[in-house]
């Protein structure tokens, strides 16, 4: 058992920022990466060291496994942390990096070969007699083939890329006609962001819940699971809205899809923190009915913090620990959760023109805070949000005693957050949590795509049925009229029209945000 002193983050962001805080409070030294798009990022400024990577695109930067080891030898890095995103689900690196000495502070190559690719995963689970969705569990030869598996289990079906996730490479196929073009956009999409076309089919279940397990898993055998997440707020099969517990589950249905997603863990020796996914049924009068084994994630998920608030774990504590061959601190029995926990992730884009990217300087920043608000950010005042990734700004995290009290704090910190200079989801959440039937938890993974459908309402600030009060905050209009006129002010201010995002705030907030990352 060899304790880690010092540890290289292979990622960026929110997620960055996240692990290289949790490092320093285990007295850990930090490594920080970054392209040449984020060398201003508060990554790079809150690591002990950082170290160019290359240019802004991804497969110039962060997927460059070769310079990132390379730059773990230099460092003297013991360990490195892949966040979520580009190589934290990549086999080959998790290998080189056992063969380089460096330690991957995730699952072993092996496992995650394994269960990291989705129709392998199926194998495992019908190894291991785990109900899954219906379809076929290797990779499609053709689209004769794809028609075959359809017929089979019967219209409507969903393509799905096998090396996959976010939403990309996945088509709904209704019938037999759209599978031509389904199959060949779903291909095509699946190459460019993974690097294989490999595509599998499985049966389109109607209105389902997206319910997740987080597991945990040590050196010595041991793994315990540590409750769901409701990922069922979903865009086009993108996560938008998390929570912990979810408001259908019932303490009987939670337990056995805990056992199973332990079980399916075991079978392949897995070890570190994983996301087992599952679709839940809904029965008629309202109760959860059969679950079916969906996919795993073999890294740390981005909506982790939910489950951090309602169980009191540190995740990225708790995946360092593992990596130095510490046994889990707890059993299962001693797992407890309380209280409920809501994730709202915010973005860089405009929902009302259709979610496209919203790039550029931010000239305003009014962060929420208060009683229950956890935001994990990677931006600040001045700083340009790149075009070259996802556009994830940061997480915002409501905890209280009850579902309908954690609604109520976010729907308050929504309403102190104001970003200037770009357009910002931040609205969407407003009226999603705002909605009678999301308050009440009638939702699945259709039910944001239904609710964009219909036109909003012209007045979104309607009461929520609990608490008895939801607090208002009267100074909303005012820090927005603020961020608009400090937006337009920034703009006058630039004569020679070139951006300077570097010089959009005062040296006194510059030097009170390095040494606010410091502290």
């Amino acid at each position: 058992m060899a304790n880690i002193g010092k540890v290289l983050v292979a990622n960026r962001g929110e997620i960055a920022l996240r692990i290289i805080r949790a490092c320093r409070e285990l007295d850990i030294r930090t490594v920080a990466l970054y392209s040449d798009a984020d060398r201003a990022a508060p990554h790079v400024l809150a690591a002990h060291e950082a170290y160019r990577l290359g240019p802004a695109p991804a497969i110039d930067s962060y997927l460059r496994g070769d310079l990132i080891l390379d730059i773990a030898r230099r460092s003297s890095a013991d360990a490195i942390h892949p966040g979520y995103g580009f190589l934290s689900e990549n086999a080959d690196f998790a290998e080189s990096c056992e063969a380089a000495g460096v330690k991957f502070i995730g699952p072993g190559a092996a496992a995650m070969r394994a269960l990291g690719s989705k129709t392998l995963a199926r194998q495992a689970a019908d190894a291991i007699g785990i109900p899954r969705v219906p379809g076929s569990t290797t990779g499609l030869r053709s689209q004769e083939e794809a028609l075959k598996v359809a017929l089979q289990i019967g219209y409507p079906v969903m393509l799905k890329a096998a090396a996959g996730g976010g939403g990309k490479g996945m088509r709904a196929v209704r019938n037999a006609d759209e599978m031509e073009s389904a199959y060949a956009g779903a291909s095509s999409e699946a190459e460019r962001a993974f690097g294989s076309a490999e595509v599998y089919l499985e049966k389109l279940i109607d209105r389902p819940r997206h319910i997740e397990i987080q597991i945990l898993a040590d050196q010595q055998g041991n793994c315990i699971h540590l409750g769901e997440r409701d990922c069922s707020i979903q865009r086009r099969h993108q996560k938008v809205i998390e929570e912990a517990p979810s408001a259908i589950m019932d303490d009987q249905t939670r337990q056995s899809m805990g056992k199973a997603a332990v079980r399916l863990a075991q079978s392949a020796g897995y070890c570190n923190a994983g996301t087992v996914e599952f679709l839940l049924e809904r029965q008629a009068n309202g109760r959860p009915g059969n679950f079916y084994f969906l996919e795993m994630n073999t890294r740390l998920q981005v909506e982790h913090p939910v489950t951090e608030l309602v169980t009191g774990l540190d995740l990225v504590h708790l995946q360092i620990a593992i990596a130095e061959g510490k046994p889990l601190p707890l059993s299962q029995q001693e797992v407890e959760h309380r209280g409920h926990a809501i994730e709202c992730r915010i973005y860089a884009e405009d929902h009302e023109n259709g979610f496209m990217p919203s790039p550029g300087t931010i000239t305003r920043l009014l962060q929420p805070s208060g009683p229950g608000i956890r935001e994990d950010s990677g931006i600040y005042e001045g700083w340009s949000v790149p075009l070259d990734y996802d556009p994830m700004l940061s997480k915002l995290i409501a905890y209280a005693p009850t579902r309908a009290m954690a609604i109520a704090r976010m729907l308050r910190a929504l309403e102190e957050y104001a970003i200037g200079g770009i357009r910002t989801n931040l609205g969407l959440f407003a009226r999603i949590l705002r909605e009678p039937d999301f308050q009440a938890g009638e939702i699945d993974t259709g039910y944001l795509d239904r609710l964009l459908s219909q036109e909003p309402p012209e007045i979104v600030r309607s009461p929520i049925s609990l608490p008895d009060k939801v607090p208002a905050f009267p100074n909303l209009d005012v820090a927005t009229l603020a961020a608009g006129f400090f937006s337009s002010r920034s703009r006058a201010d630039r004569q020679d029209g070139e951006s300077h995002p570097a010089n959009n705030s005062s040296q006194w907030k510059q030097t009170a945000r390095r040494e606010g990352l410091r502290s």
